[in-house]
């Protein structure tokens, strides 16, 4: 088995609409208790991650810029870390993520074992 991670993108105006009402965040919340609970039962989940907040900064040789998004204004809200057995499998877990209902995605980054600094 290897560690992916899954990366939980959307812009803010997907968030706002999952979550603008108190129905839409108990449906959105509920899908996600849903499907980490599947991937917990299958013995895929292997960290609960953490939910990140909208805002941050980015550093470049640069300078500094607003962030954390891509120049689409994408933003990150969180990130969680699953074991699969390659990098198909870890997409086909993601094709389950609670986050493509909408306009956002999930990025599938294998964790890099030759450089991971032991825990």
């Amino acid at each position: 088995m290897s560690e992916f991670v899954f990366l939980f993108r959307t812009n803010e105006e997907d968030r706002r609409a999952a979550m603008g009402t108190p129905e839409n965040a108990q449906r959105a919340i509920q899908a996600w208790i849903a499907w980490m609970r599947d991937l917990q039962e299958k013995g895929k989940l292997k960290d609960r991650g953490r939910p990140l907040q909208t805002v941050g900064k980015i550093a470049r040789k640069k300078g500094v810029t607003d962030g954390p998004y891509a120049e689409t204004k994408d933003i990150v809200l969180g990130f969680i870390i699953v074991d699969a057995r390659d990098l198909a499998e870890a997409t086909e877990l993601a094709r389950g993520c609670p986050m493509l209902q909408g306009e956002g995605s999930v990025e599938v980054r294998p964790v890099d074992e030759m450089r991971a600094v032991e825990r």
